[in-house]
């Protein structure tokens, strides 16, 4: 069978030659590979060069370690008040688990009347576990694990915080991607890049449908970008919205995930992102927002508080759960829908999260991270290590700070400096005349009062609590270490020098029952004059020296001082810690400046037993490991005989019980044994103490500007509002009265002639006097015929009397039948004295 065959042409494979020759064809080829080696070049090059940034960037650390501060431990102690629901919630807070192995700090175990606590491998604090048993509110036995009976035991502290990252001021706990709950990861996948782990570091679909829908809108509105792209943009790039940055984006992103797994970039995202503000600093990451948010470990965290934090990721700012409540939870809508989209939950679970209200932490942010005390505590340690240091080694600092107590303080605070608020703007409302018969009330325009309180261990110098401000995001000063005239709660140590006289060999002696004279006086010093004034120009005559610290009397006062010696109160006020303090009469009245840390420092001299106590805020720093670096302890001085700082302390009880602090502090419903002094100058001061803890509030403008009300009206509220959430506490409940040393003895005197009280002089009052200087007349005794004269027409100087119902009793114009200070008149004085010499700025 023949076969065939066509053979091509000859023309055609000429005319094929002649194509390849061709110079356009040529010079496209040319063109293109040209164009690809440009390209392969310039792609070379920028792989290389960011992958040696991203090499940098990821070589070691990729976050900043930081120092750990930690709250002071609480001690379960036999016999003490004890809630165990109470004590689970600080091992909660501790990062214990009520399941065993589930954390690295431990577990505990509640169990009827006891507590099972078993610490963790990440304990370095109690190494034993222990049984606590509760009967009737209190500890009634503490069992080691061994077997042994324990009479205290330590349990793990909370941690409060962690120190911030230099001058970046933001905050983060850097935690491993299998800490991360898995609602999280899925509730992160589903809002902001369902295919994360499926593409490889760029999701070109989502982009390109992002980029045609900003084209046809003519603006950008849509992102495109993958988890991986927003972690390369936030780590190398700045969010400026180019072309350039977007590919160079999508670069980083790629090589991100060459070199990384999944979850190690989602660890990396996770520990970054941005999820709002807190005070003054940023909110970094999951795991410090799921303690700011909801003061949650992140483990503990549900379904609707991931999606809420899922969904904060979009606008840390405009989706606020603080400031924007109903946008927050729209949008955690959103992410609970997406959700249910990727099959992560099902809609019954959706339904029943939407339903959920937003329950949030206290926007207080002193009540949870105590950022005054942090601040104090940074300044005390890099004193003496670098701070670098200290975050790269993740020290662990432990502090005196108790969280029940700083809580109890934030929100005296909160509560008491609005009521401060509406005195001011009262005060500064004016009803202003504006045409004939027409009048407009008008609210002068001025500073914002300002508060600082501490609260200590008057026996330890622990700082238990503090706040330095009102608002520490709108102004991180801090108040508890600012200088300010210190007005009347300094006469207390103008009073303890006059009672110590009776130690010291002076002539005369001076006690409670002194009579020192209240009236219009001029005090010279130097070439300058001095006149004192009381408040609204009211004097008293004679009267004790109880009567007149009770009622806080300037001239009185400054009398006192002056028979005492100036030399000798400066000597006593600086041997306490006021190191201000010049020999003038201004002095007498506290017009020289110190801190309320100072003050509260010097006021441990009379509540404990006359020793100064230095005050500490830091017990000890640790490796992470649990090795000690340094331990700090109190400074103690003896400055008082401990006869003259109970004798001062039973003057100070008169104060609140029947003096200018009997409406502020028994008015207001505290009725636990508590001496105290009120003070005004410009500002508004109250120091007040128990046997268990001292306290100092302080009200004022930062402009120096006169507050125009008194401590009686500001700080005194403040103080007694922070007093009584303290007793409501188990370790502080137990206000005990004034234990009273050898050598001091009680008596009782008549009210009219401080005399001996008498049958016959039923009106009495109670005085403590040094054993040898109380007075032995008695009333029906000492006065002759000007006695009975004083009994029966009320001459003579008397106890103040308490008011009724809280109430302040009435003034009284001085006259035939004396005159009775009104109780809630404060100290403050018309004509203020010279200002000293500046001793120091704040």
């Amino acid at each position: 069978m023949a076969i065939k065959l066509r053979i091509p042409h000859r023309k055609s494979s000429v005319g094929q030659k002649r194509t390849l020759h061709d110079p356009v064809l040529r010079f496209a080829l040319g063109s293109f590979l040209a164009l690809t080696v440009i390209f392969v070049a310039f792609f070379s090059y920028f792989y290389v060069k960011y992958d040696r940034i991203i090499e940098r960037r990821f070589n070691g650390p990729v976050f900043a370690s930081a120092a750990k501060i930690y709250a002071a431990p609480r001690v379960a102690v036999v016999g003490e008040k004890a809630d165990l629901r109470q004590i689970a919630a600080e091992l909660r807070h501790a990062g214990y688990s009520d399941k065993s192995g589930e954390s690295p700090m431990g577990s505990y175990r509640l169990a009827g009347s006891t507590i099972e606590v078993a610490p963790g491998p990440g304990s370095y604090h109690s190494p034993e576990a222990a049984t606590i048993r509760v009967r009737e509110g209190r500890v009634d036995s503490i069992t080691a694990g061994s077997g042994s009976r324990l009479d205290a035991y330590e349990l793990e502290p909370e941690m409060i915080t962690s120190l911030f990252e230099g001058d970046q001021r933001s905050k983060r706990q850097v935690i491993h991607y299998n800490e991360m709950p898995r609602v999280l990861v899925d509730a992160v996948v589903a809002i902001e890049d369902r295919r994360f782990f499926q593409h490889s570091g760029v999701n070109f679909g989502r982009f390109l449908e992002a980029a045609w829908i900003d084209l046809t809108h003519q603006r950008h509105e849509q992102g495109g970008s993958t988890i991986t792209m927003q972690l390369a943009r936030g780590f190398f790039l700045t969010p400026r919205k180019t072309i350039k940055r977007k590919l160079t984006e999508m670069l980083i992103a790629i090589e991100l995930e060459q070199k990384f797994s999944k979850q190690q970039i989602f660890e990396f995202y996770g520990n970054w992102v941005n999820l709002g503000q807190r005070g003054s600093f940023q909110i970094s990451g999951f795991a410090e927002a799921a303690r700011a948010y909801f003061n949650k470990d992140l483990k503990d965290i549900t379904l609707p508080e991931a999606a809420l934090l899922a969904g904060i990721i979009q606008g840390p700012s405009i989706l606020s759960p603080y400031r924007h409540p109903e946008r927050a939870t729209e949008r955690r809508n959103v992410v609970l829908d997406s959700m249910v989209e990727t099959r992560a939950i099902t809609r019954e679970q959706a339904d029943k999260a939407k339903a959920t209200a937003l329950t949030l932490a206290p926007p207080n942010v002193e009540a949870s991270d105590a950022p005054y005390f942090v601040d104090l505590v940074r300044d005390t340690l890099i004193a003496k290590m670098p701070e670098r240091e200290m975050n790269e080694q993740a020290y662990r600092i432990y502090t005196t700070l108790d969280p029940d107590l700083q809580r109890a303080a934030a929100l005296a605070v909160e509560t008491g400096i609005k009521l401060v608020d509406e005195q001011v703007t009262k005060r500064r409302t004016k009803r202003i005349k504006i045409a004939k018969g027409k009048y407009e009330t008008r609210v002068e325009q001025g500073p914002q009062a300002q508060v600082a309180l501490i609260a200590m261990d008057p026996h330890t110098g622990d700082v238990l609590a503090l706040v330095g401000g009102r608002n520490y995001g709108w102004s991180q000063l801090n108040h508890a270490v600012a200088k300010r005239p210190t007005g009347s709660i300094f006469k207390p140590f103008v009073y303890a020098a006059a009672i110590n006289t009776a130690l010291d060999g002076s002539n005369p002696v001076f006690t409670p029952a002194s009579i020192v004279p209240d009236q219009p006086s001029t005090f010279s010093y130097g070439d300058q004059i001095y006149e004192p004034r009381n408040y609204k120009e009211e004097y008293h005559g004679d009267v004790t020296a109880r009567y007149a610290l009770a009622m806080s009397l300037n001239n009185a006062t400054v009398k006192l001082a002056e028979e005492v010696g100036y030399d000798k109160v400066v000597e006593l006020a600086k041997s306490a810690g006021i190191s201000s303090v010049k020999a003038t009469p201004a002095m007498a009245l506290g017009a020289y400046e110190a801190t309320p840390l100072d003050m509260a420092a010097a006021y441990t001299t009379f509540a404990n037993g006359g020793v100064r106590v230095s005050p500490v805020m830091v017990k000890s720093v640790r490796t992470s490991s649990g090795d000690p670096v340094m331990n700090f302890s109190a400074e103690t001085r003896t400055v008082l005989d401990p006869r003259v700082a109970f004798v001062m302390t039973d003057m100070m009880e008169g104060v609140i019980n029947s003096g200018l602090g009997v409406s502020a502090v028994r008015g207001r419903g505290f009725q636990q044994p508590a001496a105290g002094k009120t003070g005004s100058s410009h500002d508004g001061w109250f120091a007040g103490y128990t046997t268990n803890l001292l306290s100092i509030v302080w009200v004022g403008f930062d402009d120096y500007s006169d507050l125009h009300l008194s401590g009686a009206q500001t700080a005194a509220p403040i103080w007694t509002e922070f007093m009584k959430k303290a007793a409501l506490l188990p370790r502080y409940a137990e206000m005990k009265p004034f234990p009273q040393p050898p050598g001091v003895v009680d008596v009782q005197l008549d009210k009219v002639t401080n005399l001996l009280a008498a049958p016959s002089c039923p009106q009495t009052y109670s005085s403590a006097f040094i054993v040898g200087t109380e007075p032995t007349t008695s009333c029906d005794q000492g006065g002759g015929f000007r006695g009975v004269l004083s009994r029966f027409f009320g001459l003579g100087n008397s106890e103040p009397q308490p008011p009724e119902n809280g109430q302040p009793a009435e003034q009284k114009k001085k006259g035939f039948f004396g005159k009775i200070a009104g109780i809630f008149k404060e100290d403050k004085q018309s004509a203020p004295p010279p200002k000293p010499p500046d001793t120091g700025s704040h």
